[in-house]
């Protein structure tokens, strides 16, 4: 088993980086403290690919695996970790037009969102229907040639900055079998923005509830066929698990390195802290689960690349412990820098409160364990999984 990175993975994390430290670094502050969400440079890393890196190539993405993928994912989350996570959000919306679209509505969209012309939003998750996405309400009746859409999403990132939605809607009964994926016309008549939530974390990026109200959307803007649309966003979890767990691991190694440079240089008791035992102990443990957190997103992201069955339930785990890891870390960064890890000033707050919302997105950790544990309970399950 091999676990060195090929040259080509070395190249796009080294363009990650590079894009993240010019671009993304010196401005997360500032975005973070005036909740900006910054479409110019969004737009921008289309430019390297970076709104397409799994899309389908035949309509302008890089097509890439998803753990090359996750390794762009890392360093741009290394950069700012919010405007991070919205681009793998906005990659997935990309993704689900490219692989269930037909080629007309592909040839429509995707152009586009490749390049940062439009930017996506993915619509899921409802008032009362957050764990148990089957029970989702949101209508969308077929009327002729088209859909009319009627419901309500909330905690929609990017909503109300961004120009295509994927929403899922229900089109048939109650339950999975029901779900249909509509691609939508974000200005379309009928759809009305809720305010900018004001957030613990993750504030460099809108968060608003969408309500649909007689939207119209044409039937062609359905993705893959009535009914299937709770087992694309099931797919597109794992993917979305994967992505918000190596983008906690990107702000845990952003974390890391500032802890470990703050204490070769602040002095106490006439010694710098880096020369206490403790303070190498914890240097120690954090480096260790910061390496071990990125190597289950690797095995996880393989699991997907080769359609591994068992892929789901290795992508729960790899988002569970990497996102507790990562939150961890970064805690134990702040407490390094005493009372100035507490301050705005310094970079380590705001680590702290972005990170904890990964431990609630795309399923919650506890989910995350019930996806597992019902696994691993099967017959001779336990024995697959290694």
């Amino acid at each position: 088993m091999d676990f060195s990175l090929t040259e080509d993975q070395i190249a796009f994390g080294q363009t990650a980086r590079q894009f993240a430290k010019k671009e993304l670094k010196p401005n997360a502050a500032e975005w973070d403290r005036e909740s900006h969400f910054p479409v110019d440079v969004i737009k921008k890393s289309g430019e390297l690919g970076f709104l397409g890196l799994y899309t389908n190539p035949e309509y302008d993405g890089l097509g890439l695996p998803r753990l090359d993928s996750a390794i762009v994912f890392e360093e741009l989350a290394w950069g700012d970790t919010s405007v991070a996570a919205y681009m793998s959000i906005h990659n997935m919306v990309a993704w689900m037009v490219g692989e269930y679209g037909s080629d007309a509505l592909c040839q429509q969209y995707l152009p586009n969102m490749v390049s940062g012309e439009w930017l996506g939003s993915y619509c899921l998750t409802e008032p009362n229907a957050g764990s148990d996405a089957a029970s989702l309400r949101t209508k969308a009746d077929k009327q002729g040639d088209y859909y009319v859409l009627n419901g309500e999403k909330t905690f929609i990132s990017g909503a109300g900055s961004t120009d295509v939605l994927v929403v899922m809607a229900r089109t048939g009964g109650a339950g999975p079998k029901g779900v249909s994926a509509l691609v939508v016309d974000a200005h379309s008549d009928g759809i009305e923005y809720g305010k900018n939530e004001q957030k613990m974390g993750w504030k460099a990026q809108p968060t608003r509830t969408i309500s649909f109200n007689n939207v119209k959307v044409p039937v062609a803007n359905r993705l893959g066929e009535e009914g299937q649309g709770f087992s694309m966003a099931m797919k597109g979890l794992d993917g979305g698990r994967i992505n918000i767990g190596i983008c906690a691991v990107g702000t845990a190694q952003a974390a890391l390195e500032t802890a470990t440079n703050y204490v070769k240089e602040r002095s106490q008791f006439g010694n710098p802290i880096a020369n206490f035992q403790s303070v190498q102990f914890k240097l120690a443990d954090m480096l260790t689960q910061t390496i071990a957190a990125r190597q289950i997103l690797y095995l996880a992201a393989s699991k997907v690349d080769n359609n591994d069955p068992q892929a789901s339930v290795y992508c729960a785990m790899a988002k569970r412990l990497s996102t507790d890891l990562s939150f961890d870390i970064a805690n134990q960064a702040l407490q390094l820098h005493g009372g100035y890890g507490y301050l705005n000033e310094y970079p380590l707050e705001r680590h702290v409160r972005d990170l904890r919302v990964h431990q609630i997105l795309e399923g919650t950790n506890e989910i995350m364990r019930v996806i597992v544990s019902r696994q691993m309970l099967q017959d001779e399950a336990l024995s697959q999984l290694r």
